[in-house]
């Protein structure tokens, strides 16, 4: 795809912090774009400005607008974001960010900073879709040496990526020569497919992940569980299938020849997509999308982090049937 082709993208990145951090925000986005948000009107602050982000791959060239704003409450924000009137702002969003300085949290009270991922993770989870989103979400700790493992866990429990920034580990890149700090937010979000997410909203249930899912079929890249990075190998994701369609029959049972046909298809190694209905094919399809989905949110994490989100998408997976 050429720059001309992909001059702007259609989709934006929402970076947010608590009202009184501002100067985080403001660092962060200049650090990553090269240059800092400006105000119109000083006396407004960055709240509600847009700042652009440049980014270049082998792949594409594209602008994203990255809008900012600044919370005073995290309850009344994300209730807010969950509300009808957000539905359209949601729909174009391909990245959130939230910023915060990542201190150590006192068991006693709560973290200002938790609050806030907490309810950015019930705007993910409820208003975007949790694992079914096609876009990204980050979480950088500012600071936070020491915590980063509490940190991590908190962020990982939102569906976010936690990052460290500034602090004694920010070095560039980790013991396994991965990236950190700043570098490993601009990886995150050039590794998202923004030219895939600027087709136009569909209304079927997984919007522009069928888009997505679409291009890796044609590029013959099936959800083929020995390749989806999790350790997981085929016999966990057929223990899976058949779950799916075992909680199928509680609903109906089979005729005796549809028994006779799964038994025969059973001693063959497997159930025959042609044997199911459009139900149990759309579950299993839904299953797949939602780990896939999970895949390519994990590609540049670290190998520990990608496992807890593989286990706990696994999890979901086999709570809903």
């Amino acid at each position: 795809m050429t720059e001309a082709e992909m001059s702007s993208s259609s989709r934006r990145i929402l970076a947010v912090a608590l009202e009184n951090e501002t100067a985080v925000l403001s660092k962060l986005v200049k650090d990553l774009t090269g240059s800092a948000p400006e105000s119109p009107d000083p006396s407004l602050g960055i709240a509600g400005t847009t700042h652009s982000l440049a980014l270049k791959t082998p792949y594409y060239s594209t602008t994203v607008p990255i809008w900012l704003d600044l919370i005073a409450s995290p309850a009344e924000w994300s209730e807010s974001f969950l509300s009808p009137e957000a539905a359209e702002v949601l729909a174009v969003l391909g990245g959130v960010v939230v910023v915060f300085t990542a201190g150590p949290i006192s068991s006693s009270k709560d973290h200002p900073a938790k609050e806030l991922v907490e309810h950015i993770g019930k705007v993910l989870k409820k208003g975007l879709g949790g694992w079914e989103w096609d876009g990204v979400g980050l979480a950088i700790g500012v600071g936070g040496d020491g915590n980063e493992e509490e940190w991590d866990e908190i962020c990982a429990e939102a569906g976010l990526e936690f990052v460290s920034l500034g602090g004694k580990g920010d070095t560039g890149r980790n013991e396994f020569g991965e990236k950190t700090g700043v570098a490993r937010v601009k990886e995150a979000l050039e590794a998202n497919d923004w030219s895939q997410i600027e087709a136009p909203l569909s209304d079927s249930e997984f919007g522009d992940f069928e888009t997505s899912s679409a291009k890796a079929d044609e590029d013959d890249k099936e959800l083929d569980p020995q390749k989806m990075g999790f350790g997981f190998d085929k016999t966990d994701f057929e223990g899976l299938r058949r779950a799916i369609w075992e909680s199928s029959q509680d609903v109906e049972e089979p005729s005796q020849s549809s028994k006779a046909e799964t038994s025969k298809e059973g001693a063959s190694g497997g159930i025959g997509l042609e044997d199911l209905d459009e139900d149990e094919i759309a579950k299993i399809e839904k299953m797949m999308r939602k780990l896939q989905a999970v895949r390519e949110a994990g590609e540049g994490m670290g190998e520990e982090q990608r496992k807890r989100m593989a286990a706990r998408a696994v999890e979901e997976v086999m709570r809903d049937l």
